[in-house]
């Protein structure tokens, strides 16, 4: 399905060539040409000058009776779909001659975001790291009554919301005498939605208090997990009897089991630095990048579970989108995701005031460089409130630090410590760092979340 640009330009019907179409170099230089002859004829009194000027005075008068009276109708659209980094995105730019003349050529520019690789006939097996450019022109050939297409496609390479237009024509005609004005279409937005990177985590959730879940919950109902033998009561199903304690017994005693139960995920992005170069997909993937594909991959990973999923931004906007499961939840995660950017300037908020709107038995997901202290103060506040937290560091392993002098690989080394350091302190506060590595990243640590969730509490 085609979606067409907002502002397409159609052909303007008008006979006033001054405004429309403009004389090129070309038509400049045969006037001049054919006036130096006959003034050099009419000086000199060389008739054979005449003969020279008089054919191309009357090729420019021909071409130009064959002028056209009105601009191209040009068209910009793209396939309506949902492209993922990596996908490939077609655009058509269509030019439309009603005239009752042909034009020699016609000339189309598409201006586009530097992450779209559209190109017309391009090698698709050319490398596709980092922005660039692409904006040349194609060269298309329209005849009278005829609309001609350009096709253009090509990978986008990052997640995101980018610009793709406006294009813009021009015209030749007049045997090259003439030239139209500029006919630019309006621009269209175009959303990559991130790449999910694999992702699985098997461990149980440490409180799932849902309804109808995946989830072994330590509520007594039907589930798979067994919780111990009873005696039968009223209502109890016959496929639950244990007939062995049963005949031990002379008592009729059924399997209890643990009901199985949905939960809560709250993903949280620490949006307040960034760090690392971007270079989309295939390339070397900067903080936010890992973030954003990250919480992709794990709202996906919950929500095909049947679990509650709902994301958090720790930044200057502080947008929140509420729990909810389900596809529908999915895709609306994936259009939250792409308005994230980084806010350095955010003002302080504390872990006490995110604690506010999320739910004590939801199981929260930081995923955060660890590159400010306030997002050290935000994990501590989160897990003083009593809120299971697990903190996943999104910077990249292999982030190294410009040269600028002796001492920079000293200072890196120092910020290195003093980061794990901090790492530490966090682990002291309940809250386990884990890098994130995606599938298995958050095992080992929902094990242990799960097992501090189920260890009896001290009563005062």
């Amino acid at each position: 399905m085609a979606q067409p640009a907002e502002g397409d330009l159609e052909p303007v019907a008008s006979t006033d060539t001054g405004d429309n179409w403009a004389p090129t170099r070309a038509l400049g230089r045969a006037v001049l040409l054919a006036g130096l002859l006959l003034v050099a004829a009419v000086l000199l009194g060389r008739t054979e000058l005449v003969i020279l000027a008089a054919p191309l005075a009357l090729s420019v008068a021909f071409a130009l009776g064959k002028r056209p009276r009105t601009l191209p109708g040009l068209r910009l659209s793209t396939v309506e779909s949902f492209p993922v980094e990596g996908g490939d995105l077609g655009a058509t730019v269509e030019v439309e001659n009603r005239d009752t003349v042909g034009y020699d050529l016609t000339v189309v520019q598409l201006q586009h975001s530097p992450w779209l690789r559209l190109e017309g006939g391009a090698d698709p097996n050319a490398p596709r790291r980092g922005p660039r450019g692409g904006n040349r022109p194609y060269v298309t050939f329209v005849p009278r009554g005829v609309a001609t297409a350009v096709e253009l496609a090509g990978p986008a390479v990052r997640w995101g919301r980018h610009w793709l237009g406006p294009a813009s024509a021009h015209a030749v005609a007049a045997d090259g005498l003439l030239v139209s004005r500029a006919v630019v279409t309006g621009a269209l937005g175009v959303k990559v939605y991130p790449l999910t990177d694999p992702f699985k985590a098997d461990e149980a959730m440490p409180r799932a208090a849902g309804l109808v879940g995946q989830h072994r919950s330590r509520r007594p109902g039907e589930g798979g997990e067994l919780a111990g033998v009873r005696q039968f009561a009223p209502g109890d199903r016959l496929r639950r009897v244990d007939w062995r304690v049963s005949l031990r017994t002379e008592r009729l005693h059924v399997a209890a089991t643990l009901s199985d139960r949905d939960a809560e995920v709250v993903v949280l992005l620490d949006l307040l630095a960034d760090a690392g170069r971007s270079e989309g997909v295939g390339g070397t993937a900067s903080v936010l990048d890992r973030s954003v594909r990250a919480a992709a991959a794990i709202a996906e990973h919950y929500l095909h579970r049947g679990d509650r999923v709902s994301v958090l931004e720790y930044g200057a906007q502080a947008r929140r989108l509420r729990p909810a499961s389900g596809r529908r939840q999915y895709l609306t995660v994936l259009e939250w995701l792409l308005d994230a950017h980084p806010s350095p300037t955010a003002q302080e908020r504390g872990g006490a005031q995110l604690a506010a709107g999320i739910s004590s038995a939801a199981l929260v997901v930081v995923l955060t460089p660890l590159l400010d202290a306030r997002s050290a103060a935000m994990l501590a506040g989160l897990s003083r409130s009593g809120r299971f937290v697990v903190a996943v560091d999104t910077l990249p392993s292999d982030l190294t630090s410009p040269t600028v002098n002796s001492w920079t690989d000293l200072s890196h080394r120092l910020w290195r410590a003093e980061r794990e350091n901090t790492m530490g302190q966090l682990g002291e506060h309940g809250v386990p760092v884990v890098a994130w590595a995606g599938a298995g990243s958050l095992d080992a640590v929902l094990r242990d979340v799960s097992r501090l969730a189920a260890a009896p509490k001290a009563v005062r």
